[in-house]
């Protein structure tokens, strides 16, 4: 049986989302290759599809108004009915994504890769107002496109957004005359200072940052306010010489919480109580770490002083 690749593309309306479709199909001579394929699109928007031209190249527009009508036999009628060589779904931006890939549609069908568009400009809005929503659409895509971009858009701030949610995807920045952005992201910490000091505020972005990119940090000094995680006993006990600080931080909601702490090389390992807070002032080095599975950054502490535990014990994205 040939599998029928399923590209899903993802994002709110106006987002982008048929814009995206219609220059895979058209621009990028996509559809030359089909013989037929079907676009399913699952919501309204503004910008409107080429049928004649759709249907010149082999294509066919199905339009699904009810997210009930979205259904694996409704999917297996339509491979039934016109046989399609690929699939592009434009998916409802309100609709919940875990029922898509749960469904057992045509058994030939296969996600073969997911995007999500996203306006630069309203996205500070969604997270703040719609973060659950909007985190859920970028946590399945293989690539997150933010599109209508200026020079004061934040990109490491959207940048650690996404990373929070999907650390495998790949960002594409593009400015509003449609070209992509491949400009430096500007950080709110200087990272040429002889100490970059992190804040609560940064900390979240920085760790992410450092995280996708150690070699730019390789033999820097920083320093930020930490929890420590050191277990005793049981099955999260380090090795000696060994712990971990870092800080918890919240992604989508309470409920996806997670600690973000990095490997740190330290020989009184065993002085430090176990989620005990501690001012820590450290050189990055990137080098192997069997936690990575290659290398990555390593913290070398120049000096470790207790501190207070602060007010607000989270980090967060935005």
């Amino acid at each position: 049986m040939q599998e029928v690749p399923v590209y899903v593309f993802y994002g709110f309306m106006d987002s982008g989302k048929t814009t995206l479709v219609q220059e895979t199909l058209f621009q990028n001579d996509f559809a030359n290759d089909l013989s037929s394929f079907l676009v399913i699109r699952c919501e309204d928007g503004d910008e409107e599809y080429d049928e004649k031209k759709l249907t010149s190249l082999g294509g066919r527009l199905i339009t699904i108004d009810n997210e009930e009508d979205f259904t694996a036999e409704y999917m297996k009628q339509l491979d039934d009915e016109f046989h399609p060589e690929a699939i592009f779904i434009e998916y409802n931006g309100t609709w919940e994504v875990a029922p898509l890939y749960e469904m057992e549609g045509p058994e030939s069908w296969t996600i073969v890769q997911a995007l999500c568009t996203v306006d630069a400009s309203t996205f500070e809005m969604y997270m703040q107002n719609m973060r659950v929503m909007m985190s859920e659409q970028m946590f399945k895509a293989d690539v997150v496109i933010f599109n209508r971009c200026t020079d004061a858009t934040p990109k490491a701030k959207f940048r650690a957004n996404v990373k929070s949610v999907n650390r495998r995807c790949q960002i594409v920045y593009e400015r509003e005359d449609g070209t992509v952005d491949d400009s430096e992201e500007e950080l709110p910490f200087d990272i040429n200072a002889d100490e970059i000091e992190i804040s609560d505020a940064d900390y979240a972005l920085w760790f992410m940052d450092c995280m996708d990119h150690p070699k730019k940090y390789d033999g820097k000094i920083i320093s930020f306010l930490g929890l420590v995680y050191n277990p005793t006993d049981g099955k999260g006990k380090l090795k000696p010489g060994v712990f971990v600080p870092g800080r918890f931080a919240m992604t989508c909601c309470v409920e996806d919480i997670q600690f973000l702490g990095m490997k740190t090389v330290y020989k009184d390992s065993a002085k430090l109580e176990h989620k005990s807070w501690i001012q820590l002032k450290a050189q990055v080095k990137y080098e192997f770490a069997k936690e990575y599975r290659g290398k990555g950054p390593v913290l070398h502490p120049i000096e470790i002083t207790p501190a207070e535990k602060p007010e607000d014990e989270l980090v967060y994205f935005s």
